[in-house]
């Protein structure tokens, strides 16, 4: 361990760990906290009974809700983050994204640049990430500055049967951008990564790339099971002078230059709450957003879906809009094979022999519709508990959404299609309450992601995101993150 870092990154998610792989060339002495620990070799990351039902990987905290109950949140504390268990879909948001967008139920507001902006950081970015795409199988696909750095994950012959069928219907299904070295992944164990835990077994996370690209190099340092307190203003009530956390049941403290807070949206937001920063306007935990997502299940007594891990292709026909010159309704793609094991654990009152049925005769997707920013959807501390206060909004638009794929399913034979909306504890695109913008009355960020109110604190996480478009947003974050490190580079050599 090496004393007096440069720069402390606070969580080693997306955010933290592309930050670290973009500032690691500086050779600025660089500490990553990180309150979780690798996921060991030998836990059961194949195992649907121990990750769907009393995960052996979720954390135990719990948090309230908005009428003050205790809930467990999906979250999890490990290194990589929740991107360990992510469903690796890198996915740019396209580029109308960036512009004002009316909605059904209100305006996506614009951010602070243009989709050209960040085109060439998301470039960077699926570089680090690997990623494995076709640029040219989705109409509303922005520009890249380069293609893809790898070829596609292949359709399983089930899947390119349900393509097939959704193409001769007039829905044309895109090639999903993932981030999964297949030949690896199945190597370690015939089981899809939607859900799954990596160990570092082929799958393009935080801690598989963009963190393992950042230790490469020695002036980068982990410390692992390092829970962080809070952080303290210094005498100029400006800069922030340091940072307090707890490791073994023993306190510590660091005084970088640079202090960048990664923790997730929720738990960032709640850091600066305790730590009473960043919020001089009261914005810090406002603008909570976490998508509107619907799982469905569309069943085919002649479809026999034999797939392992099934999830290669979205739609975005109804993206830009309801494909009649409407308003927008949002993405739609595969999930995970669903088995049989998993079918059984989200629905226990269904027979074993059925499970198999419905599996086994079933394509399983995931829908999802944009949700607006409101600065009363929040996050807020009570006592020393997060209160987690989620307003949905934009609901017409998914509605729609869920009744345009369940009318193209069944137009490309799938007469049953079976849909179930995610409640909040879904905790994998939550984003916005530490957001960016270009009026500190309304955002905690400015443009490069720094804090309005002290000049050497950033956030490069999800809750930096001013929208949450209708895609996953990882690969957005890892751009933002890469683009941040320029910024405290030239903060680094001035």
């Amino acid at each position: 361990m090496f004393d007096g870092p440069d720069i402390v990154i606070i969580g080693s998610g997306m955010g933290g760990a592309s930050l670290a792989a973009g500032l690691a060339p500086t050779g600025a002495r660089i500490t990553i906290l990180e309150r979780g620990y690798p996921i060991p070799d030998d836990a059961p990351a194949r195992d649907p009974w121990r990750i769907y039902t009393n995960s052996a990987f979720r954390s135990k905290e719990t948090w309230l809700d908005e009428t003050g109950r205790p809930f467990e949140p999906g979250n999890y504390y490990n290194v990589g983050g929740n991107s360990k268990l992510y469903g690796a879909v890198l996915i740019r948001y396209r580029e109308a994204d960036f512009k004002a967008m009316e909605h059904h139920d209100g305006v996506s507001p614009a951010w602070p640049f243009a989709y050209d902006e960040l085109k060439p950081w998301y470039d960077k970015a699926e570089q680090l990430y690997q990623v494995r795409g076709d640029v040219a199988s989705d109409r509303t696909e922005p520009a890249h500055g380069a293609p893809y750095p790898f070829p596609p994950v292949p359709d399983e012959p089930a899947i390119a049967d349900a393509r097939a069928r959704l193409e001769r219907v007039g829905v044309p299904p895109f090639t999903l951008p993932l981030g999964v070295d297949i030949d690896r992944w199945l190597s370690a164990g015939q089981s899809g990564w939607d859900g799954y835990p990596d160990q570092r077994c082929g799958k393009m996370d935080a801690e598989t790339c963009g963190l393992a690209a950042a230790l490469a190099h020695d002036n980068v340092q982990l410390i692992t099971g390092a829970k962080v307190k809070n952080l303290k203003i210094g005498r100029d009530n400006r800069r922030i002078a340091e940072v307090v956390y707890e490791k073994g049941g023993e306190e510590h403290t660091l005084k970088p230059d640079f202090f960048a807070v990664c923790a997730g949206a929720v738990q960032s937001a709640a850091l600066l709450l305790r730590s009473g920063l960043a919020n001089s306007t009261d914005q810090v935990g406002r603008h909570f957003m976490n998508h509107n997502a619907t799982a469905m299940i569309a069943i085919d007594p002649r479809f026999k879906n034999d797939a392992v891990y099934q999830k290669t292709f979205g739609i975005n026909e109804w993206y830009l809009s309801d494909g009649n010159g409407g308003k927008p309704l949002g993405n739609v793609q595969l999930l995970g094979r669903v088995t049989p094991d998993i079918l059984k654990i989200q629905v226990p009152q269904l027979p074993m022999p059925a499970a198999r049925w419905i599996s086994g005769h079933a394509l399983d997707l995931y829908l999802i519709s944009e949700d607006l920013p409101d600065p009363e959807s929040r996050v807020t501390l009570s006592g020393d508990k997060i209160q987690l206060r989620w307003r949905r909004s934009n609901m017409t638009a998914h509605k729609k959404l869920v009744s345009k794929t369940r009318k193209a399913l069944r137009a490309a034979g799938f007469p049953v299609a079976l849909a179930r909306l995610f409640d909040g504890r879904v905790p994998s695109h939550q984003c916005g309450t530490v957001r960016l913008g270009d009026d500190p009355a309304s955002s905690v960020l400015d443009p490069e992601c720094r804090s309005w109110d002290h000049p050497n604190l950033f956030v490069t996480d999800a809750g930096a995101l001013p929208t949450s478009a209708a895609v996953n947003p990882a690969l957005t974050v890892a751009a933002l993150a890469l683009r941040a490190s320029n910024t405290i580079t030239k903060d680094l050599a001035a």
